[in-house]
Protein backbone atom coordinates (compact mmCIF):
# COMPACT_ATOMS: atom_id res chain seq x y z
CA UNK A 1 0.00 0.00 0.00
CA UNK A 2 3.03 2.37 -0.11
CA UNK A 3 2.61 3.35 -3.36
CA UNK A 4 -1.10 4.54 -3.27
CA UNK A 5 -0.04 6.34 0.39
CA UNK A 6 2.41 8.01 -1.58
CA UNK A 7 0.31 9.17 -4.21
CA UNK A 8 -2.04 10.18 -2.06
CA UNK A 9 0.80 12.40 -0.36
CA UNK A 10 1.88 14.12 -3.40
CA UNK A 11 -2.17 14.90 -4.54
CA UNK A 12 -2.22 16.77 -1.23
CA UNK A 13 0.87 18.54 -1.77
CA UNK A 14 -0.56 19.68 -5.48
CA UNK A 15 -3.63 20.87 -3.94
CA UNK A 16 -2.11 22.64 -0.85
CA UNK A 17 0.11 24.37 -4.02
CA UNK A 18 -2.97 25.32 -6.09
CA UNK A 19 -2.08 23.02 -8.81
CA UNK A 20 -4.49 20.16 -8.32
CA UNK A 21 -6.25 19.49 -11.59
CA UNK A 22 -9.65 17.76 -11.61
CA UNK A 23 -12.20 17.09 -14.54
CA UNK A 24 -15.04 19.35 -15.21
CA UNK A 25 -18.77 17.93 -15.61
CA UNK A 26 -19.33 20.28 -18.72
CA UNK A 27 -22.10 20.85 -21.34
CA UNK A 28 -21.73 22.52 -24.75
CA UNK A 29 -23.91 24.92 -25.85
CA UNK A 30 -22.16 25.87 -29.09
CA UNK A 31 -19.97 28.67 -28.29
CA UNK A 32 -21.38 29.08 -24.58
CA UNK A 33 -20.51 26.15 -21.53
CA UNK A 34 -22.76 25.14 -19.35
CA UNK A 35 -21.06 24.25 -16.14
CA UNK A 36 -22.88 23.52 -12.79
CA UNK A 37 -26.03 24.85 -14.14
CA UNK A 38 -23.90 28.38 -15.23
CA UNK A 39 -24.16 29.31 -18.75
CA UNK A 40 -20.47 30.99 -20.29
CA UNK A 41 -19.25 31.94 -22.85
CA UNK A 42 -16.52 29.61 -23.72
CA UNK A 43 -12.90 31.21 -23.81
CA UNK A 44 -11.12 27.73 -22.96
CA UNK A 45 -11.81 25.94 -26.48
CA UNK A 46 -9.33 25.65 -29.29
CA UNK A 47 -12.39 25.98 -31.46
CA UNK A 48 -10.88 29.31 -33.21
CA UNK A 49 -12.57 30.04 -36.31
CA UNK A 50 -16.15 28.47 -34.59
CA UNK A 51 -16.58 25.50 -36.50
CA UNK A 52 -18.22 23.23 -33.91
CA UNK A 53 -21.22 25.43 -33.84
CA UNK A 54 -21.84 25.33 -37.40
CA UNK A 55 -25.22 23.07 -37.74
CA UNK A 56 -24.92 24.03 -41.72
CA UNK A 57 -21.43 22.39 -42.30
CA UNK A 58 -22.85 18.78 -39.94
CA UNK A 59 -26.07 18.63 -42.47
CA UNK A 60 -23.99 19.33 -45.43
CA UNK A 61 -21.13 16.74 -44.09
CA UNK A 62 -23.91 13.94 -43.11
CA UNK A 63 -26.04 14.46 -46.28
CA UNK A 64 -22.44 13.19 -48.37
CA UNK A 65 -22.04 10.73 -45.55
CA UNK A 66 -25.09 8.78 -46.19
CA UNK A 67 -24.06 8.33 -50.14
CA UNK A 68 -20.46 7.10 -48.71
CA UNK A 69 -21.32 5.21 -46.33
CA UNK A 70 -18.13 5.93 -43.97
CA UNK A 71 -16.94 3.50 -41.46
CA UNK A 72 -16.93 4.33 -37.75
CA UNK A 73 -14.10 2.45 -36.71
CA UNK A 74 -10.49 0.91 -38.94
CA UNK A 75 -10.49 -1.56 -36.72
CA UNK A 76 -6.78 -1.72 -37.54
CA UNK A 77 -3.44 0.44 -37.96
CA UNK A 78 -2.99 1.70 -41.56
CA UNK A 79 -0.49 -0.83 -42.09
CA UNK A 80 -2.39 -3.60 -41.64
CA UNK A 81 -5.62 -3.38 -43.12
CA UNK A 82 -6.53 0.36 -41.91
CA UNK A 83 -5.40 2.41 -44.84
CA UNK A 84 -8.79 3.34 -46.17
CA UNK A 85 -8.88 5.31 -49.39
CA UNK A 86 -10.41 8.43 -47.46
CA UNK A 87 -6.94 8.39 -45.87
CA UNK A 88 -5.15 8.72 -49.12
CA UNK A 89 -7.15 11.36 -50.32
CA UNK A 90 -6.94 13.55 -47.28
CA UNK A 91 -3.29 13.28 -47.78
CA UNK A 92 -3.19 14.15 -51.42
CA UNK A 93 -5.47 16.96 -50.35
CA UNK A 94 -3.04 18.02 -48.24
CA UNK A 95 -0.22 17.94 -50.42
CA UNK A 96 -1.86 20.10 -53.24
CA UNK A 97 -2.79 22.69 -50.69
CA UNK A 98 0.89 22.74 -49.43
CA UNK A 99 2.30 22.38 -52.17
CA UNK A 100 4.75 19.43 -51.35
CA UNK A 101 5.75 16.40 -52.65
CA UNK A 102 3.70 14.34 -49.57
CA UNK A 103 1.73 14.34 -46.93
CA UNK A 104 1.04 11.96 -43.57
CA UNK A 105 -1.76 11.84 -41.30
CA UNK A 106 -1.05 10.90 -37.45
CA UNK A 107 -4.06 10.08 -34.69
CA UNK A 108 -3.01 13.07 -33.01
CA UNK A 109 -0.65 16.21 -32.87
CA UNK A 110 0.71 14.12 -29.69
CA UNK A 111 1.23 11.13 -31.83
CA UNK A 112 2.80 13.20 -34.22
CA UNK A 113 5.13 14.81 -31.96
CA UNK A 114 6.29 12.49 -29.78
CA UNK A 115 7.04 9.67 -32.79
CA UNK A 116 8.50 12.19 -35.53
CA UNK A 117 11.79 13.01 -34.00
CA UNK A 118 12.50 9.90 -32.41
CA UNK A 119 12.39 8.25 -35.94
CA UNK A 120 14.31 10.66 -38.09
CA UNK A 121 17.17 11.31 -35.02
CA UNK A 122 20.15 8.60 -34.80
CA UNK A 123 22.75 9.03 -32.14
CA UNK A 124 24.47 11.84 -34.50
CA UNK A 125 21.40 14.28 -34.34
CA UNK A 126 21.50 16.98 -32.14
CA UNK A 127 17.87 18.84 -31.63
CA UNK A 128 17.73 22.35 -30.85
CA UNK A 129 14.48 22.95 -29.28
CA UNK A 130 12.91 26.50 -28.56
CA UNK A 131 12.40 25.87 -24.74
CA UNK A 132 8.59 26.95 -24.48
CA UNK A 133 7.88 24.19 -27.09
CA UNK A 134 4.79 22.10 -26.12
CA UNK A 135 5.13 19.13 -23.97
CA UNK A 136 4.58 16.32 -26.69
CA UNK A 137 7.75 17.78 -28.65
CA UNK A 138 9.48 17.20 -25.47
CA UNK A 139 8.63 13.85 -25.06
CA UNK A 140 9.38 13.07 -27.90
CA UNK A 141 13.05 14.89 -27.96
CA UNK A 142 13.67 12.92 -24.87
CA UNK A 143 12.84 9.36 -26.52
CA UNK A 144 15.28 10.22 -29.04
CA UNK A 145 18.88 8.65 -29.24
CA UNK A 146 20.84 11.87 -29.80
CA UNK A 147 21.25 14.57 -27.77
CA UNK A 148 19.18 17.99 -26.80
CA UNK A 149 19.23 21.47 -26.20
CA UNK A 150 16.47 24.10 -25.63
CA UNK A 151 17.89 27.46 -26.13
CA UNK A 152 15.97 30.74 -24.87
CA UNK A 153 12.61 31.22 -25.85
CA UNK A 154 12.84 33.13 -29.71
CA UNK A 155 16.95 33.92 -28.28
CA UNK A 156 17.79 33.69 -32.38
CA UNK A 157 21.13 35.13 -30.87
CA UNK A 158 21.57 31.97 -28.58
CA UNK A 159 20.36 29.69 -31.31
CA UNK A 160 22.93 31.18 -33.93
CA UNK A 161 25.86 30.64 -31.03
CA UNK A 162 24.42 27.02 -31.17
CA UNK A 163 24.43 26.29 -34.46
CA UNK A 164 27.95 27.90 -35.06
CA UNK A 165 29.38 25.56 -31.98
CA UNK A 166 27.93 22.22 -33.12
CA UNK A 167 27.56 21.98 -36.64
CA UNK A 168 30.62 20.74 -37.19
CA UNK A 169 30.33 18.05 -34.22
CA UNK A 170 26.87 16.23 -35.31
CA UNK A 171 25.82 14.46 -39.23
CA UNK A 172 22.75 16.36 -38.24
CA UNK A 173 20.74 19.14 -36.46
CA UNK A 174 17.12 19.53 -36.47
CA UNK A 175 15.34 22.99 -35.01
CA UNK A 176 12.54 22.52 -33.45
CA UNK A 177 9.63 25.35 -32.89
CA UNK A 178 6.30 26.02 -32.67
CA UNK A 179 4.74 28.97 -34.63
CA UNK A 180 2.02 30.09 -32.26
CA UNK A 181 2.85 29.33 -28.94
CA UNK A 182 0.32 27.60 -26.90
CA UNK A 183 0.85 29.08 -23.80
CA UNK A 184 1.84 32.73 -24.28
CA UNK A 185 0.51 33.32 -27.72
CA UNK A 186 3.39 35.07 -29.50
CA UNK A 187 5.10 33.44 -32.60
CA UNK A 188 8.09 32.40 -33.81
CA UNK A 189 9.78 34.59 -36.40
CA UNK A 190 10.34 31.89 -39.26
CA UNK A 191 11.60 34.08 -41.54
CA UNK A 192 14.88 34.47 -39.48
CA UNK A 193 14.88 30.61 -38.52
CA UNK A 194 14.57 30.04 -42.36
CA UNK A 195 17.71 32.29 -42.65
CA UNK A 196 19.77 30.57 -40.14
CA UNK A 197 19.31 26.96 -41.27
CA UNK A 198 20.63 28.06 -45.05
CA UNK A 199 23.92 28.90 -43.12
CA UNK A 200 24.46 25.23 -43.14
CA UNK A 201 23.68 22.50 -45.15
CA UNK A 202 23.67 19.85 -41.95
CA UNK A 203 21.00 22.07 -40.30
CA UNK A 204 16.85 21.52 -40.67
CA UNK A 205 13.64 23.26 -39.65
CA UNK A 206 10.49 21.44 -37.72
CA UNK A 207 7.74 23.66 -36.91
CA UNK A 208 4.84 22.78 -35.23
CA UNK A 209 1.72 24.59 -36.60
CA UNK A 210 -1.04 23.72 -34.37
CA UNK A 211 -2.27 26.70 -33.11
CA UNK A 212 -1.53 28.55 -36.52
CA UNK A 213 -3.10 26.04 -38.96
CA UNK A 214 -6.82 27.55 -40.06
CA UNK A 215 -5.87 30.88 -38.83
CA UNK A 216 -2.97 32.36 -40.92
CA UNK A 217 -2.12 32.48 -44.28
CA UNK A 218 -4.53 33.02 -47.00
CA UNK A 219 -5.30 29.54 -47.25
CA UNK A 220 -5.77 29.15 -43.31
CA UNK A 221 -2.43 26.90 -44.05
CA UNK A 222 -0.47 28.66 -41.23
CA UNK A 223 2.52 30.81 -40.16
CA UNK A 224 4.73 29.55 -43.15
CA UNK A 225 2.28 30.42 -45.54
CA UNK A 226 1.72 34.01 -44.41
CA UNK A 227 5.16 34.03 -44.86
CA UNK A 228 6.29 32.43 -47.94
CA UNK A 229 8.51 29.72 -46.45
CA UNK A 230 6.44 26.26 -46.69
CA UNK A 231 9.09 25.01 -48.80
CA UNK A 232 12.03 26.13 -46.59
CA UNK A 233 10.50 23.94 -43.58
CA UNK A 234 11.87 20.07 -43.68
CA UNK A 235 9.38 18.87 -41.27
CA UNK A 236 6.06 21.06 -40.83
CA UNK A 237 3.60 19.51 -38.81
CA UNK A 238 -0.18 21.01 -37.69
CA UNK A 239 -2.92 19.70 -36.33
CA UNK A 240 -6.76 18.73 -37.36
CA UNK A 241 -8.22 19.00 -34.00
CA UNK A 242 -8.35 22.55 -33.18
CA UNK A 243 -9.42 24.89 -35.68
CA UNK A 244 -10.34 22.92 -37.81
CA UNK A 245 -12.90 20.84 -35.66
CA UNK A 246 -12.00 17.36 -36.21
CA UNK A 247 -9.31 14.79 -34.86
CA UNK A 248 -5.78 13.91 -35.96
CA UNK A 249 -2.76 15.55 -37.02
CA UNK A 250 -0.56 15.60 -40.71
CA UNK A 251 2.86 16.23 -41.55
CA UNK A 252 3.71 17.62 -45.05
CA UNK A 253 7.15 16.80 -46.42
CA UNK A 254 9.28 15.26 -49.23
CA UNK A 255 8.28 11.94 -50.11
CA UNK A 256 11.16 9.96 -48.76
CA UNK A 257 10.42 11.30 -45.33
CA UNK A 258 6.52 9.81 -45.51
CA UNK A 259 8.16 6.24 -47.00
CA UNK A 260 10.98 6.50 -44.16
CA UNK A 261 8.26 7.35 -41.28
CA UNK A 262 5.77 4.91 -42.58
CA UNK A 263 8.27 2.06 -41.88
CA UNK A 264 10.34 3.94 -38.72
CA UNK A 265 7.39 5.79 -36.67
CA UNK A 266 6.58 3.56 -33.64
CA UNK A 267 3.61 6.22 -32.55
CA UNK A 268 2.01 5.64 -36.29
CA UNK A 269 2.87 1.72 -36.76
CA UNK A 270 1.71 0.27 -33.53
CA UNK A 271 -1.54 2.68 -33.10
CA UNK A 272 -5.06 1.85 -34.65
CA UNK A 273 -5.66 4.57 -37.20
CA UNK A 274 -8.13 6.95 -36.84
CA UNK A 275 -12.21 6.24 -38.00
CA UNK A 276 -12.96 6.61 -41.62
CA UNK A 277 -15.47 8.82 -41.21
CA UNK A 278 -13.62 11.54 -38.70
CA UNK A 279 -11.10 11.03 -42.35
CA UNK A 280 -14.52 12.09 -43.97
CA UNK A 281 -15.23 14.88 -41.37
CA UNK A 282 -11.55 16.18 -41.83
CA UNK A 283 -11.37 16.29 -45.80
CA UNK A 284 -14.33 17.75 -45.89
CA UNK A 285 -13.50 21.21 -43.91
CA UNK A 286 -10.52 20.94 -45.24
CA UNK A 287 -11.59 21.59 -49.19
CA UNK A 288 -13.72 24.24 -46.96
CA UNK A 289 -11.01 26.09 -45.33
CA UNK A 290 -9.54 28.44 -47.86
CA UNK A 291 -12.47 30.09 -48.19
CA UNK A 292 -12.93 30.40 -44.19
CA UNK A 293 -11.45 34.60 -44.95
CA UNK A 294 -13.68 35.69 -42.97
CA UNK A 295 -13.28 34.00 -39.91
CA UNK A 296 -9.97 34.25 -40.01
CA UNK A 297 -10.20 38.35 -39.95
CA UNK A 298 -12.83 38.41 -37.31
CA UNK A 299 -10.27 36.08 -35.15
CA UNK A 300 -8.13 38.45 -35.61
CA UNK A 301 -9.90 41.53 -34.13
CA UNK A 302 -10.99 39.60 -31.66
CA UNK A 303 -7.57 38.64 -30.16
CA UNK A 304 -6.79 42.46 -31.24
CA UNK A 305 -9.25 43.68 -28.99
CA UNK A 306 -8.34 41.23 -26.07
CA UNK A 307 -4.73 42.16 -25.96
CA UNK A 308 -5.72 46.20 -25.84
CA UNK A 309 -8.43 44.95 -22.73
CA UNK A 310 -5.29 43.79 -20.89
CA UNK A 311 -2.36 46.07 -21.54
CA UNK A 312 -4.79 48.78 -20.27
CA UNK A 313 -5.12 46.76 -16.96
CA UNK A 314 -1.12 47.64 -16.62
CA UNK A 315 0.19 44.13 -17.52
CA UNK A 316 1.72 43.16 -19.98
CA UNK A 317 0.78 40.66 -23.09
CA UNK A 318 3.05 38.76 -25.02
CA UNK A 319 0.50 37.78 -27.41
CA UNK A 320 -0.05 38.44 -30.77
CA UNK A 321 -2.21 36.17 -32.17
CA UNK A 322 -5.83 34.90 -31.09
CA UNK A 323 -4.41 33.07 -27.61
CA UNK A 324 -4.16 35.71 -25.14
CA UNK A 325 -2.87 35.20 -21.96
CA UNK A 326 -3.86 36.80 -18.64
CA UNK A 327 -0.49 36.43 -16.38
CA UNK A 328 -1.32 36.53 -12.80
CA UNK A 329 1.32 35.00 -10.99
CA UNK A 330 0.84 33.02 -7.95
CA UNK A 331 -1.57 29.45 -9.03
CA UNK A 332 -3.73 30.42 -6.23
CA UNK A 333 -4.56 33.94 -7.33
CA UNK A 334 -5.27 32.19 -10.94
CA UNK A 335 -7.85 30.36 -9.70
CA UNK A 336 -9.54 33.02 -7.61
CA UNK A 337 -9.55 34.90 -11.03
CA UNK A 338 -10.87 32.46 -13.04
CA UNK A 339 -13.86 32.07 -10.29
CA UNK A 340 -14.21 35.78 -10.71
CA UNK A 341 -14.80 35.46 -14.54
CA UNK A 342 -16.64 32.57 -14.48
CA UNK A 343 -19.19 34.32 -11.56
CA UNK A 344 -19.70 37.05 -14.56
CA UNK A 345 -20.46 34.69 -17.26
CA UNK A 346 -16.69 33.57 -18.68
CA UNK A 347 -15.37 30.68 -18.32
CA UNK A 348 -11.65 30.55 -18.56
CA UNK A 349 -9.30 28.11 -16.91
CA UNK A 350 -6.03 29.17 -15.18
CA UNK A 351 -2.95 27.52 -16.44
CA UNK A 352 -0.31 26.70 -13.43
CA UNK A 353 2.74 24.49 -12.90
CA UNK A 354 4.09 22.32 -14.55
CA UNK A 355 2.84 23.45 -18.00
CA UNK A 356 4.05 27.20 -17.02
CA UNK A 357 6.89 27.94 -15.15
CA UNK A 358 6.44 28.61 -11.47
CA UNK A 359 5.26 31.92 -10.79
CA UNK A 360 3.52 32.22 -13.73
CA UNK A 361 0.42 31.19 -14.16
CA UNK A 362 -2.12 32.42 -16.12
CA UNK A 363 -5.65 32.65 -17.51
CA UNK A 364 -5.64 31.73 -21.34
CA UNK A 365 -8.41 33.44 -23.10
CA UNK A 366 -8.38 31.01 -26.28
CA UNK A 367 -10.50 32.75 -28.53
CA UNK A 368 -13.17 31.79 -31.67
CA UNK A 369 -14.65 33.42 -34.43
CA UNK A 370 -18.14 32.66 -33.52
CA UNK A 371 -17.86 35.18 -30.61
CA UNK A 372 -18.30 38.87 -31.24
CA UNK A 373 -16.79 41.74 -30.25
CA UNK A 374 -19.85 42.92 -27.72
CA UNK A 375 -20.19 39.32 -26.22
CA UNK A 376 -16.38 40.02 -25.75
CA UNK A 377 -16.31 43.90 -24.33
CA UNK A 378 -17.71 43.03 -20.64
CA UNK A 379 -14.50 41.29 -19.86
CA UNK A 380 -12.83 44.09 -19.43
CA UNK A 381 -14.69 44.87 -16.47
CA UNK A 382 -12.83 41.99 -14.35
CA UNK A 383 -9.31 41.41 -15.54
Amino acid sequence: MRLFEELQLELEGLKERGNLRRLSQIHHTGKTIEVNGREMLNLSSNDYLGLTCREDLREDFLEELAKEKHLFTSSSSRLLTGNFTVYERLEERLSRLFGTEAALVFNSGYHANSGILPAICTADTLVLADKLVHASIIDGIRLCNGKYVRYRHNDYMQLERLLEKHHGEYKHIIVVTESIFSMDGDEADLKQLVALKKRYDNVYLYVDEAHAFGVRGAKGLGVAEEYGCIEDIDFLVGTFGKALASMGAYIVCRQVVRDYLINRMRTLIFSTALPPVTMAWTDFLLQRLPSMTAEREQLQLLGCQLRQMIVATGVSCPSTSHIVPLIVGDSSEAINKAVQLQRHGFYALPVRPPTVPEGTSRIRFSLSAAFTSLELEPLKLYL
